[in-house]
């Protein structure tokens, strides 16, 4: 059976607050979300996540850290544009952009409505600098972001295409912004 909603932690779990989304997947496996619904942790696996993407799921939530503006620790709800033929694909690494690119490049349907649960890092290092571990602010944020899907999954299996409910913190509430992808301005 075709899952309903496709659940995706991304992210490197080797660079610091980037290993956010494979650890709310992880938080997930105590706290399953409802039948209907598939989660998976993508980690660095952009290739697999294109194809499923392309597998007939109509809602995709990505989970990932991505720098905002807001202040450490803080979750925003994302609802990606479809790619819009400027971002190249590849078909090696995560970069959200490139991997919506590559699932349009690959598939004849439409993507699924594709949502981003992101939460701002405290510490992303850069250039091949490996630094394993969360910092307390993005750690105490895994705990509000399975709440936060548990939330989320009933209204999107209920309504794929519908509104979705407001996250739980004043920064972290309102209506999804639309953005090309986590990284940019908040919108």
């Amino acid at each position: 059976m075709t899952p309903r909603l496709l659940v995706a932690g991304v992210g490197n779990i080797f660079l610091a607050d980037d290993a956010f989304g494979p650890e709310v997947i992880r938080a997930l496996e105590h706290r399953p979300l409802p039948p209907g619904v598939r989660v998976r942790d993508y980690g660095i696996r952009g290739m697999d996540l294109a194809y499923d993407l392309l597998d007939g799921c109509p809602t995709a939530v990505l989970v990932d850290a991505a720098p905002r503006g807001l202040p450490p620790g803080s979750l925003s709800l994302i609802e990606a544009e479809p790619p819009d033929g400027t971002v190249v694909p590849e078909a090696h690494g995560m970069d959200p952009a490139k991997v919506l690119a590559l699932a349009t490049h690959l598939g004849d349907e439409p993507l699924p409505r594709v949502l981003v649960l992101a939460c701002e890092p405290a510490v992303l290092p850069g250039g091949d600098d490996l630094l394993p571990g969360l910092s307390a602010p993005v750690r105490e944020a895994v705990g509000r972001a399975v709440d936060a899907l548990h939330a989320l999954a009933p209204a999107l299996l209920a309504d794929p295409a519908g509104p979705v409910p407001p996250l739980g913190r004043p920064v972290e509430s309102g209506p999804p912004s639309t953005a090309a992808l986590p990284g940019t301005a908040p919108g």
